[in-house]
C-alpha cells in the first residue's frame, strides 16, 4: 500500500511540475493600496501566467533597481524570465516577447492608460506598449 501512495504522488508532482514550467512566473512588485495593479494580476492569471504579488512600499526605487527609466513608470513593476515589465502591459504583448526573446530589458506601458488591462474604462484611449533596450531607448512593441 505504501508503494502505490508513493507511485502516486510521485505521479502527481510530475504532472504539477509541468504545468509549473509551462505557465510563465511573474514576480510583480506593487503598492499594497493599489487597486489598479490587482486587476492587472487578474489579467495576468486569467492568460495562464502563474503570478507571484509582493508589496513593497518604493514602486520607484524597485523600477530604478530593476532598470527601468523613471520616465517609463506606471503603479507597478514585474519580472519574468528575466524582463522586466512597467504598468499596465497586455498579457498577449508578454507572451508575444517571451516568444520572440529580444535583447531588451523588457516592456512598459507608462502612466495608466484608461482600458488598458486592470484599467478597464468605457472610455479608452489609444495606447503603445514600448519595447526597452538595455540602454533604456524605446520603440513600439505593439499599439492597442
Amino acid at each position: 500500500m505504501t508503494l502505490i501512495r508513493l507511485f502516486f504522488a510521485l505521479v502527481l508532482l510530475s504532472a504539477t511540475g509541468a504545468f509549473a514550467q509551462g505557465s510563465p512566473r511573474v514576480d510583480v512588485y506593487k503598492n499594497a493600496a493599489c487597486s489598479c495593479c490587482g486587476g492587472w494580476v487578474e489579467h495576468l492569471r486569467e492568460n495562464g501566467f502563474a503570478v507571484t504579488t509582493h508589496d513593497i512600499d518604493d514602486v520607484p526605487a524597485n523600477r530604478k533597481k530593476l532598470g527601468m527609466p523613471e520616465n517609463l513608470g506606471s503603479c507597478h513593476t514585474a519580472k519574468v524570465n528575466g524582463y522586466v515589465i512597467e504598468g499596465h502591459v497586455p498579457a498577449a504583448d508578454i507572451k508575444r516577447l517571451l516568444k520572440e526573446k529580444p535583447k531588451a530589458l523588457g516592456l512598459a506601458v507608462p502612466a495608466m492608460p484608461a482600458g488598458s488591462p486592470g484599467m478597464e474604462s468605457s472610455r479608452p484611449v489609444p495606447y503603445d506598449t514600448l519595447l526597452v533596450d538595455p540602454k533604456g531607448s524605446t520603440s513600439v512593441f505593439a499599439s492597442h
